[in-house]
């Protein structure tokens, strides 16, 4: 059974988490993904501690699992000119450069266009290919905190909160880049247009502010942290101290919070959840009530009640969750370069051509002799390629 992507040819300059991440979900899939990376260092996640049996960084696997990896120094003539024989070849090219770095490798899109007018030519960064902020260093906090969504994470009373994942990392970067790609590979194949996809971190994360800007935008006061329905401001959408952790509540509609308040044995408090005055009180109420039970206890009474009450699961219990296990978001594979191991599954399911994990994430320049053969080079040219340092 064929893969929904099988045949799509993607050149990958990214590195660590952004753009491999969106090469990654297109890999998956089927996509030929060519890890292109510099000889000397290669990707920095490879040496991101832990490292696993293979030398190479446990957080590297995941997302570049299914990767072909060539090493290739693009700062050498050579160099730039296998680049743009592969650019010929790809439909597809991802990197992750600040604005103007591939221009001045004579790598920029106008360059690659002219081998392959249908390129889909991909540059995630953090702020965009233009505007103030196009030159400036950044990491995932940083394009949170100029989004607006870092200062609306937290408490009221508190100051803001760094989430447990890389939101505009992943999100903003990795999915957009992923799903932009696409949108615009589907135009390739109406058209046979290419084009300049512009991906910014900060403008995702922007993007996702939908609730939080309408009232905003329509006249009314800009929303403060801890103070909006679903981030703090009312008893039913928050987070509890149970005897051994946390439970998370979100009994937002009224039939959820009726039947909670029946399971907790106070049904006087149903209708009462986005009431002001008794806004205090059920804080309490919830804080105390909640905490007299471990989670396992709560979820006896509160797992097969429509009440929107679940526990918030550390990593290694998430791991063994049974809706996880089935949903097959962690798996055991065999890898060649890791042995029996676990890693994340493919989170969404095809009913016909379901994505799979096919080979471990490639060594640094694991495939160079693959590729440049598949470019028409002798061994002896691979070979006085490599004693030049021109790839590795």
């Amino acid at each position: 059974m064929s893969l929904p992507l099988e045949g799509m040819r993607v050149l990958d300059l990214t590195r660590l988490l952004p753009g491999p991440f969106c090469t990654v979900l297109l890999a998956d899939m089927g996509a030929d993904v060519i890890k292109v990376e510099d000889p000397r260092m290669g990707d920095y996640l490879r040496w991101n501690p832990p490292l696993g049996s293979s030398g190479m960084s446990v957080h590297f696997h995941t997302i570049n699992r299914n990767k072909r990896s060539i090493a290739l120094d693009l700062k050498k003539r050579e160099g730039r000119e296998l680049l743009l024989e592969l650019a010929g070849w790809a439909e597809v090219l991802v990197e992750q450069f600040r604005p103007g770095v591939m221009e001045r490798l004579g790598l920029g899109y106008d360059t690659v266009r002219e081998v392959n007018s249908q390129v889909v030519y991909c540059s995630i960064t953090g702020y965009g290919q233009d505007g103030p902020y196009r030159d400036l260093a950044g990491h995932d906090i940083n394009y949170l905190g100029y989004a607006g969504v870092l200062g609306l994470t937290g408490d009221a009373d508190g100051p803001p909160v760094l989430s447990g994942v890389q939101i505009a990392d992943l999100g903003a970067g990795g999915m957009f880049g992923a799903l932009s790609i696409l949108m615009a590979y589907i135009h390739v194949l109406k058209t046979g247009e290419g084009q300049h996809l512009d991906v910014s971190m900060m403008d995702g994360s922007i993007s996702w502010l939908t609730i939080n800007t309408g009232e905003f935008f329509a006249g009314g006061e800009a929303p403060r942290r801890g103070e909006q329905v679903l981030h703090g401001l009312w008893p039913c959408y928050n987070i509890y101290p149970a005897a051994d952790g946390y439970m998370a509540v979100g009994s937002l509609e009224e039939k959820f919070w009726k039947r909670l308040c029946e399971l907790l044995g106070k049904p006087e408090y149903a209708g009462e959840q986005f009431n002001p005055e008794k806004r205090d009180e059920l804080f309490s109420w919830l804080e105390d009530a909640l905490s007299r039970k471990t989670r396992a206890q709560w979820m006896e009474i509160f797992g097969g009640e429509d009440c929107c009450v679940s526990p918030v699961l550390s990593l290694d219990e998430m791991s063994k969750d049974p809706q996880v296990l089935h949903r097959k978001m962690v798996v055991e594979v065999d890898d060649e370069k890791l042995g029996r191991s676990k890693t994340l599954g493919i989170p969404v399911k095809f009913s016909r051509t379901p994505g799979e994990i096919r080979s471990s994430a490639p060594s640094q320049g694991e495939h160079t002799d693959e590729v440049l053969r598949m470019l028409g080079c002798s061994g002896e040219e691979i070979g006085r390629l490599r004693s030049d340092g021109v790839v590795k």
